[in-house]
């Protein structure tokens, strides 16, 4: 059954998004829309919510249909509202009475504590606000759902726990999800969107086998291109050949012959269209200053406590040596980024005493925070790279241009940029540093799939050493080469995630 279809759909902002989009979104269906930030995501998904009237082309939805639209940012109107609040609301006036046990459905489907349903959001995490964002729609009872990447601020747990709320879904209950997780994707999604400004994609395939598919598909472009020129210049060379003859000879058939060749070469010439280019959003390069040293640092049951002074956990005896990629997994609040944390303190000031670890005298360390705190929202991009470096500003503009950052984002303040952007900068950053062993802590949070896997490819070309921490499967499985777990209060080595990936439903 068809409920919505939407033909030669196209948006152009300063340059074009998306042209001439053909897709019917029919009962059952599970789409995955795929695209670089900025590329077009999010301004589809709101096309298709009707909140944005497209440049061209139209979409049709089938009569009496109810969306549920949830955006990848909470309204600030709704932050001081308490969560219980935030998703009765949604209800008329007049049903929340008789129907405000929606609500506790929906808050129980989604495992809300009692203790957070009268808090405002603005005092919750965001991977809290999320859910609140999705249990504000799972109240109305949409007939479709999109979802605009909704695994944003969500621990693994959390995101398992989504994952198999998706799955659990009616049969026939159509999703569409901006997304870039690709775990994610392939567990949820069974057709795939690459969105292009010209000729998007789509595959009935869930994200790395519709991949796969669409490599095969530009590689037969380029083919198709490269035998289109060819066959044009062949064209070309016979046609000055048969001139030459019909010159010499004074033929008028030859020279006619010549003229009806060229015209042949530049239709080839004119049709042949090269295979897809991704427009890059800006490199990610990262820097790996040498060391002698084989044991950078050295944990000795190190107590891990919390702020109020509560034990986390012990990490017993650990080594962190050369070439290591530790993946340091654990429950959410299990203690991961205190120990972060403890780690940074110890290598950025030796002086004070850190009891239970030991950091070798040439570490020199990056560190990439989640929130991406270090950038002052303030401070512009060129500010943040002259500031802390002695570079000068047509040296630092190249930089910057080459992380994707345009010259009017150089001088913009550095809160009105992206999180992509701002994730591209703090990148840029770590690189300038010249460390030999990096701190991650989330740093896939705000790169797209483009990021992820040139961050990914950067760190396995330069051997590099890093802790981090990651809710990104793909990444992990990617990156790492140990596996600690915060388990029962201890630090244990495990061979590899999927363990606990399991144990908290995170498979995908």
């Amino acid at each position: 059954m068809t409920l919505i279809t939407i033909r030669n759909l196209g948006v152009t902002l300063n340059a074009p998004l998306f042209s001439r989009l053909n897709l019917i979104v029919n009962a059952g269906d599970r789409i995955g829309l795929v695209a670089a930030n900025g590329r077009g995501k999010s301004t589809l998904l709101r096309c298709i919510a009707g909140l944005m009237e497209p440049g061209e082309g139209e979409i049709t939805r089938s009569r009496g249909l109810t969306i549920g639209y949830v955006e990848q940012d909470v309204p600030s109107a709704l932050m001081d509202t308490p969560f219980y609040t935030a998703v009765l609301e949604v209800l008329p006036i007049e049903r929340r009475t008789s129907d405000g046990w929606r609500v506790d459905v929906a808050l129980e489907s989604l495992d809300v504590p009692e203790a957070l349903r009268q808090r405002p959001l603005k005092q919750l995490s965001g991977g809290w606000q999320r859910l609140a964002m999705l249990a504000r729609v799972v109240v109305t009872e949409a007939d479709v759902l999109l979802l605009d990447e909704p695994t944003n601020h969500l621990d693994l747990a959390r995101i398992g726990q989504l994952e198999n709320w998706l799955n659990a879904l009616p049969r026939d209950m159509p999703v569409v999800i901006s997304s870039h997780d690709r775990a994610f994707l392939d567990a949820t999604t069974n057709r795939t969107v690459f969105l292009r400004p010209d000729q998007s994609q789509i595959f009935s395939l869930p994200y790395t086998r519709a991949r796969a598919a669409l490599s095969e598909v530009d590689a037969s472009d380029q083919r198709r291109y490269q035998r289109d020129l060819k066959a044009a210049q062949q064209l070309r060379q016979n046609a000055a050949k048969l001139n030459n003859i019909g010159i010499n000879s004074g033929s008028d058939l030859l020279l006619q012959k010549t003229k009806q060749l060229k015209q042949r070469a530049e239709k080839l010439e004119e049709a042949a269209k090269p295979a897809h280019l991704e427009r890059s959003a800006g490199t990610i390069k990262l820097a790996n200053r040498g060391t002698h040293a084989k044991v950078l640092i050295a944990l000795d049951d190190a107590a891990v406590v919390a702020p109020d002074g509560r034990l986390l956990f012990r990490t017993g005896k650990q080594f962190i040596c050369k070439g290591d990629r530790i993946v340091l997994l654990g429950p959410n609040g299990a203690g991961k980024t205190r120990l972060v944390a403890m780690l940074r303190q110890a290598i950025e000031n030796p002086a004070a005493t850190q009891t239970g670890i030991k950091v070798t005298q040439s570490l020199a360390l990056g560190h990439c925070e989640q929130d991406l705190a270090g950038l002052a929202d303030a401070e512009t991009p060129m500010e943040a790279i002259v500031t802390r470096f002695e570079i000068g500003d047509q040296r630092a503009r190249a930089l910057l241009a080459g992380a994707g950052l345009s010259v009017a984002m150089q001088g913009r303040p550095i809160g009105r940029l992206s999180g992509g952007q701002k994730a591209r900068l703090g990148m840029l950053l770590l690189r300038l540093a010249q460390p030999n062993f990096y701190l991650l802590d989330e740093p896939t949070n705000h790169l797209d799939i483009e990021g992820q896997e040139a961050l990914e490819d950067v760190l396995l070309e330069h051997e590099a050493s890093c802790l981090l921490v990651s809710h990104d499967r793909n990444f992990v499985r990617a990156v790492g080469n140990r596996f600690w777990l915060i388990e029962k209060k201890k630090l244990v080595e495990l061979e590899g995630p999927e363990r606990f990936f399991t144990s908290i439903g995170a498979t995908g």
